[in-house]
């Protein structure tokens, strides 16, 4: 049964607790290489271009396990290189503009983008702004729902950064009641991440829109074995087509009935 949640405001961050249990991340990576095996059962790709975004702070290097598997499974996986991710400088703004272009002149069809935490709200604002070109966003661990004045665990550092940002982009992501994204879009996250909190994490209802819980880690989610069960079924959907995810019977256990945000007081103008 799906629940229904709020996001308080100011939002705060993750008690220091939780935050020092993001160590569980090694464990995550451990047991992703023990189920390679299995993961080799997921559901094959199409060959369509994946982009693969990482999370604040970290480079292509995190996300490789992940692509490595994705390349396994039919796809094109395709870093970001634009070394680590401190935030939405100017250049890494265009950066991430021009790598959807490159791939669209390669491929000549639109891309799918999986984005770890702030790397999935770099793949949602491409999505608002050409959608025609972005086939689903798969977020992991993104706080989509945050603006100005809320925290992380992680906030000190974005602060001490704050002023290479580029002043629009920060403008439009902190706005509250932004328009629903225009393609489907999955948002995975956990109750028990450690940078975030869980429930800014959050997509509102909608017709192709869904939130997905696993067990785990803010820092280890690219490397869960959950999570790649879900990235793997929701990229091998077909072009044009999309459903909620189902977990497999025998899985249900890994995956708890997921959190939806309540409705918003008013829709965007």
């Amino acid at each position: 049964m799906t629940q229904t949640v709020s996001v308080p405001s100011p939002v705060p961050a993750p008690p220091k607790w939780l935050t020092v249990l993001e160590v569980r991340a090694i464990a995550e990576r451990l047991l992703l290489s023990a189920t390679a095996p299995l993961l080799q059962n997921l559901p094959r790709g199409d060959g369509h271009a994946v982009l693969v975004l990482p999370g604040f702070t970290a480079d292509d290097r995190s996300t490789g396990p992940l692509r490595d598997l994705l390349v396994e499974l039919d796809y094109r996986a395709i870093g970001w290189g634009l070394g680590s991710n401190l935030g939405p400088t100017p250049r890494i703004v265009d950066g991430v503009a021009d790598l959807l272009h490159r791939t669209l002149d390669e491929t000549g069809e639109p891309v799918s983008i999986v984005g770890w935490s702030l790397g999935g709200i770099f793949g949602r604002e491409l999505a608002r702004r050409e959608p025609d070109s972005i086939r689903q966003v798969i977020t992991l661990g993104s706080p989509i729902q945050m603006v100005d004045g809320d925290r992380a665990a992680v906030s000190g550092i974005w602060d001490s950064l704050s002023h290479t940002f580029d002043t629009e982009l920060i403008r439009e992501v902190s706005q509250a009641r932004r328009p629903p994204l225009p393609v489907p879009t999955t948002a995975v996250y956990s109750r028990s991440d450690g940078i975030v909190y869980w429930r800014t994490c959050l997509e509102h209802e909608r017709e192709h829109a869904e939130n997905v819980e696993v067990f785990g880690s803010h820092c280890g989610l690219g490397f869960n074995p959950s999570v790649a069960y879900v990235v793997a079924d929701r990229l091998s959907q077909a072009a044009g087509t999309w459903s909620r995810f189902r977990s497999p019977l025998l899985l249900r256990g890994l995956f708890p009935g997921a959190a939806t945000l309540s409705a918003p007081d008013h829709e965007p103008s």
